[in-house]
């Protein structure tokens, strides 16, 4: 379906990453503001995780359902009209009288922020195959780093004028991007458009034939499970004693967050090298490790601070790294190698937000760092697990270029 690319400019691919951070920030606004929002609806705080999870399932849901579009139907259209949608969400959530609203907004916004990773399988179809490993850990970047700066930007912006201000000014930037996109993204025209009940099937193809999707979307759901869980949970410690922060304190951890995903950019250029595979091995290994000094931040800003760094690299440069292995396994269908990836992605990212809510009502923070040790732990079995004849794509031309 894809025709062949002579490359992606530079300007372009940071347009791109760009565009996927300013978008992908609308799901995780609302993290550092769960206290405040639940006093303004006469809720518990711990009671508010569910809705991140909430979002994460329309967010999955968009994946599932609408990105499969992206290998039939023109994406420059599809991704102008999925972000008037969220323009339209965003005011939604806005505009909430009472916490029902406010989920429901939530879930809807999530549905249609499914736009950004529209972004990213079309950027891997512009980009020439020796450069596709850089333009995906470039566009990769910039979205992860809209994940994080999200957070310090709605903190920043609820401290100032209310959490309400936050998702006014996310619609303005959105609208503005959607304006930007319009004119600057090239068109994508599709020969022969498979129906969309095809393309739903053809999901369950890709995964019957490609053991490499198959592990890399379980290593990409444990891995943003153990994500996610954190930053939910760490919203809940530092909004309690002994650290007791405010909403922009909170929001402005998301920039040790940032300085992790900018150290993990790198994972693309090695992946593109032939080394994909132990850049996969040390990041299993180090987010296990990144919830010890965890539990101990507990009491200790600087452990938690060296956890929060170890957790965001190691990450980020993991999902980079599947990124570069499942895009080379079928050029022709990349939207839909997208979405079997993705929705396993952020349906563990789902059980992360829950299982926070639920360790911490129970068992505090050390509840929540167990937590997160148990889904890493499974992360390094599998890992430890995979078999050795299964070679990633991106290991077998290292070896080959060698």
């Amino acid at each position: 379906m894809d025709t062949p690319a002579p490359g992606l400019g530079r300007g372009m691919a940071l347009l791109f990453a760009v565009s996927c951070g300013a978008v992908i920030g609308n799901i995780y606004y609302a993290q550092p503001l769960l206290a405040v929002i639940a006093g303004g609806f006469g809720a518990q705080t711990a009671s508010l995780g569910f809705i991140v999870t909430l979002t994460q399932l329309g967010y999955a849901c968009g994946l599932l359902f609408l990105i499969p579009l992206g290998d039939a139907l023109d994406r420059r259209k599809l991704i102008v009209a999925l972000l008037g949608c969220s323009v339209l969400a965003l005011a939604a959530v806005a505009l909430s009288p009472g916490l029902a609203w406010f989920a429901a907004a939530c879930a809807a916004l999530g549905l249609c922020t499914c736009a950004a990773q529209l972004l990213v399988p079309f950027a891997a179809s512009l980009a020439a195959e020796r450069e596709r490993g850089r333009v995906v850990g470039t566009v990769m970047s910039g979205l992860l780093l809209g994940i994080l700066l999200a957070r310090t930007f709605s903190g920043l912006v609820a401290q100032m004028g209310g959490w309400r201000l936050v998702y006014w000014l996310a619609a303005a930037v959105v609208l503005l991007f959607t304006a930007i996109l319009a004119r600057a993204l090239p068109g994508d025209r599709r020969s022969e458009p498979l129906r969309y009940g095809a393309l739903l099937a053809s999901l369950l193809t890709l995964v019957r034939v490609h053991p490499a999707l198959r592990r890399r979307s379980l290593y990409g759901a444990l891995a943003f499970a153990c994500f996610s869980l954190f930053w939910t949970g760490l919203t809940f410690l530092l909004s309690q004693p002994p650290y007791g922060y405010g909403e922009a304190q909170i929001g402005a951890f998301g920039l040790v967050g940032a300085a992790g995903t900018l150290a993990a950019g790198g994972a693309g250029r090695l992946s593109d090298r032939g080394h994909g595979g132990r850049v996969t091995t040390a990041c299993c290994l180090g987010i296990l490790l990144a919830f010890g000094l965890l539990w101990l931040g507990g009491r200790s800003l600087a452990a938690l601070l060296a956890g929060v760094l170890l957790l965001d690299i190691c990450v980020q440069a993991l999902h980079i790294s599947n990124q570069s292995v499942i895009y080379a396994l079928a050029p022709e269908a990349r939207s839909c190698v997208t979405t079997v990836y993705l929705v396993s992605y952020f349906l563990g990212g789902a059980l992360g937000s829950g299982a926070a809510s639920l360790a911490y009502a129970h068992a505090g923070w050390t509840g929540v760092c167990l937590a997160g040790a148990g889904l890493a732990a499974l992360l390094q079995l599998a890992r430890l697990t995979a078999s050795a004849e299964e070679t990633d794509p991106s290991e077998r031309l290292g070896e080959a270029s060698a």
